[in-house]
């Protein structure tokens, strides 16, 4: 297997912890962990892992993942800080699958473009966000994306518009299309005050910081915004607000999140969102979603 990475360029770790990857905390080893540096590189290991019969995920910040407490017996990918260059030109901003989504609103800030401040607070990478058209505080990726560059099934280089990556609430074209993997983004902005988007930004991170339990580790909002309700006034309104498995908990700040208030394991977690999706539907009728995706979790 080492010889792959090798032959491909591509740095990787062996046995590395998914809980130091992901933003729950929560995941055992992934037998390796590879971080390719640009498009190439990507392309290479993954043909030589198909070709070998090697399983392997891609991710991005893991902000958005729950991984096994069995890890993944294959390899995964981490587009990360190797995979984020970040250029703009005029109001455009590109920036690689890899970019952090508080890093680029940052730099939209200081270019004095605008567009992006609900992304500021968003821990995520531009690819899961693109992939997920990640949200907030009323904007949404969709908004502001003019092309989606990415890896196709045959590993040819493609580019799609706005419109063809076909953004929905919390879903995209790449959702069903999961073998295409998203290398960079151009996001068209508009020219602003940088002092009135500093602000602005400043006020999203302390409603944030009031209305979130950024104090403990989650995967931030765990259930989809079922049509016609919200999700986390359903789960209080079930009286399930503290409720925990484990060092799993419904936190008693924001129900909508499921944090790990210390040593939670995928297993606890995985518990408490059938307990309560068990609860939403008995009392009220309403199917949650999960939004957070799963690493490794066999069906």
């Amino acid at each position: 297997m080492k010889d792959i990475f090798t032959a491909c360029g591509v740095p990787f770790k062996e046995n590395e912890p998914l809980a130091n990857h992901t933003s729950f905390r929560i995941g055992g080893p992934a037998r390796y962990l590879a971080e390719p540096e640009n498009a190439v590189q990507l392309a290479s290991l993954i043909g030589a892992l198909r070709e070998k019969g090697i399983r392997y995920f891609v991710k991005g910040n893991g902000s958005n993942l729950l991984a096994a407490d069995a890890g993944y017996d294959g390899v995964v990918i981490e587009l990360g800080v190797r995979f984020a260059e970040i250029t703009v030109e005029g109001n455009v901003l590109t920036a690689q699958a890899g970019a952090l989504l508080s890093k680029i609103a940052h730099t939209a800030m200081e270019q004095g473009l605008t567009g992006l401040e609900f992304a500021h607070g968003i821990p995520g990478s531009l690819g899961g966000g693109v992939f997920m058209n990640a949200g907030a505080y009323g904007g949404e990726l969709k908004d502001v994306v003019r092309t989606v560059t990415y890896l196709d099934s045959d590993l040819q280089i493609r580019t799609l518009t706005g419109k063809e990556a076909a953004f929905v609430y919390r879903g995209s074209i790449f959702k069903s299309h999961r073998d295409w993997i998203i290398l960079s983004a151009e996001l068209e902005l508009q020219p602003g005050d940088r002092e009135a988007i500093r602000e602005q930004m400043r006020d999203l991170a302390a409603r944030r910081r009031d209305k979130q339990p950024l104090e403990y580790p989650s995967a931030g909002s765990t259930f989809k915004r079922p049509e016609g309700y919200f999700a986390a006034k359903l789960i209080e309104d079930c009286g399930l607000k503290g409720l925990q498995v484990g060092g799993a908990q419904v936190s008693e700040k924001h129900s909508g999140f499921v944090v790990n208030k210390g040593g939670a394991t995928c297993a606890d977690v995985l518990a408490l969102c059938g307990r309560i999706c068990d609860a939403v539907m008995n009392t009220y009728g309403v199917a949650l979603e999960r939004e957070v995706e799963l690493l490794g979790v066999e069906a």
